[in-house]
């Protein structure tokens, strides 16, 4: 299947040292660090792309990247918060107000934060009469960091950041060092990329720097397969020994925001430990798939790699319509979810933020003693008897990986056994699944000023309305989890009784791979779903 533009979006950054970095399983986490204990609340933040910019000028016009005042034929000069469908990033006010509206709404709601912050923490050196300087970048990063460090670092909230442009120097080391826990602190140094438990001794994350897999970076060579001392490949190196790691661990590899084949081949080996991924950087709402076919030698090329006129959106339901139906465990053994998150930076849509819930059903302890609970345990010993029992799938090679031209190539070397596994929490809902999400916007941007202040609305939910409230047989308030605090919700859905709503287009019980791959072979049939769905993707803005 098609997954054009999912993996090489991240683009070129600076690069201070390409050699390998040293290869550390991590066995401790920021969290061992938290000011007091807290409890699971089962949420997570995915925040991307904040680009503040601190020439932003209120009037100006945004031919000059909103820097200048404007002449007088233009008729959308830069708006006081923000300029929506525009090329020009964010002012101080709109980034202090989302963080500032995350630590009062959300910092006591959620576990723990993925962010692309760390890449996208400068404005865009998209204005030639003046341009980006090292130094601002540097100044930028130290200011989005000192605040996300205050926001949730300082409240025992755990931060993954992503690296990306602008960031493999020594000096980001030191910005983003109190973000990284000390055992990744060589390959963070090294290679821009760490991983952290977020969830001590359950679930890690793993942050990949995609600048080594970036087509127009002539400082790697492609991940060829007769390199091994290709950057990229000593990323992928690492990565495969962070998963084999926690893997071995009974543990689960959360969300990691990406050269492509054995990507994809990672991904699906370790499906059973791989709960999803996550992804910013083209600032559109989507989701897509990694799938065997994509590292199938049945194929002489891969079409990610073409070019084509047609929209994302058109490229992703023609992608889903290719889906075999019906669809069983054997075709379930096949996929790798992709979510890619809206940004921050009203550029080219809307600021939007996204909270995940995840599965902690059976747990009872706070976030640091989790790895002590009896039902993690329990869960755990579950899974090692599975993983002594269980047949792994095997990737078989083609005939054609005897021709000399396919013979050291990637594709032709992929004969590890795939860990694929009908229970686990990315094939069947149960402890740390994820089980949807909830999007906040703010539609209203242009409309605000010094005397109209800003707020985020709920967008839409994965959800199914009857989620939202416990069920009619029980009526518990006092144990439910809710999965959105109820206070968050628009005032129609507060109260238990609603049979539809608008911001419940999906009704997705869960997260897992066949709750996906079910939501992309409705869209492509249904064409009402599929206008939201595109609605979703664009919020009004050009499509691309």
């Amino acid at each position: 299947m098609n997954t054009r533009s999912l993996i090489f979006t991240l683009g070129l950054c600076c690069i201070a040292s390409l050699a390998s970095p040293t290869q550390i399983v991590l066995d401790t986490s920021l969290v061992e660090h938290q000011p007091f204990p807290r409890k699971l609340h089962g949420r997570f933040l995915h925040i991307t792309d904040i680009h503040p910019d601190p020439l932003y000028e209120p009037g100006a016009s945004q031919a000059s990247a909103c820097h200048n005042r404007p002449n007088l034929k233009d008729n959308r000069p830069a708006g006081y918060y923000g300029t929506p469908y525009s090329s020009c990033d964010s002012p101080f006010r709109l980034t202090n107000f989302t963080l500032d509206f995350l630590d009062e709404h959300w910092a006591s709601e959620i576990d723990f934060v993925i962010s692309a912050f760390s890449s996208r923490a400068s404005r865009h050196d998209n204005d030639n009469d003046i341009p980006r300087s090292l130094d601002e970048i540097y100044d930028l990063n130290r200011a989005v960091a000192k605040k996300m460090e205050n926001v949730f670092l300082k409240k025992g909230i755990p931060v993954v950041p992503s690296l990306g442009p602008n960031n493999i120097l020594e000096e980001f080391s030191s910005i983003w060092s109190p973000f990284i826990p000390p055992t990744s602190s060589a390959s963070f140094h090294k290679g821009g990329y760490f991983s952290t438990e977020i969830v001590p001794d359950a679930v890690a994350a793993i942050s990949i720097n995609t600048l080594y897999f970036y087509k127009k970076n002539h400082a790697v060579g492609g991940c060829k397969y007769a390199d091994p001392k290709d950057p990229g490949n000593i990323h992928l190196d690492w990565l495969e020994e962070q998963l084999e790691g926690f893997r071995s661990r009974q543990m689960q590899k959360g969300y990691f925001p990406e050269c492509y084949y054995r990507f994809v081949e990672l991904n699906l080996r370790f499906q059973d430990t791989i709960l999803g991924n996550l992804y910013g950087h083209q600032n559109i709402d989507h989701f897509s798939f990694l799938d065997a076919d994509d590292i199938d030698m049945s194929t002489e090329t891969l079409s990610m790699g073409t070019l084509s006129s047609s929209t994302l959106f058109e490229t992703l339901i023609a992608d889903f319509s290719e889906i075999p139906e019906p669809l069983d465990d054997a075709h379930y053994d096949k996929y790798a979810v992709v979510n890619v998150n809206a940004a921050i930076v009203p550029n080219p849509y809307i600021p939007s933020f996204r909270i995940f819930t995840y599965n902690t059903t059976g747990l009872s302890g706070f976030a640091k003693d989790i790895g002590s609970d009896p039902y993690l345990q329990m869960i755990k010993a579950t899974q090692r008897q599975r993983a002594l029992n269980h047949e792994p799938v095997r990737a078989l090679k083609k005939p054609k990986c005897e021709r000399k031209k396919f013979r050291k190539t990637w594709r032709c070397q992929f004969d590890k056994p795939w860990h694929s596994d009908s229970q686990s929490p990315s094939r069947r809902n149960s402890l740390w699944s994820p089980l949807g999400f909830a999007q906040f916007y703010m539609p209203r941007l242009a409309e605000f000023n010094e005397t109209h202040g800003p707020n985020f609305d709920l967008e839409y939910m994965t959800f199914p309305l009857s989620n939202l409230h416990p069920d009619e047989e029980t009526q518990d308030n006092t144990t439910h989890q809710y999965v959105i605090p109820l206070r968050l919700l628009p005032e129609e859905l507060r109260q238990p009784g609603a049979v539809e709503s608008e911001y419940t287009p999906y009704e997705l019980n869960d997260l897992t791979i066949p709750s996906w791959l079910n939501l992309a072979t409705r869209l492509a049939k249904d064409k009402e779903l599929r206008s939201r769905f595109k609605e979703f993707m664009y919020m009004g803005g050009v499509q691309k």
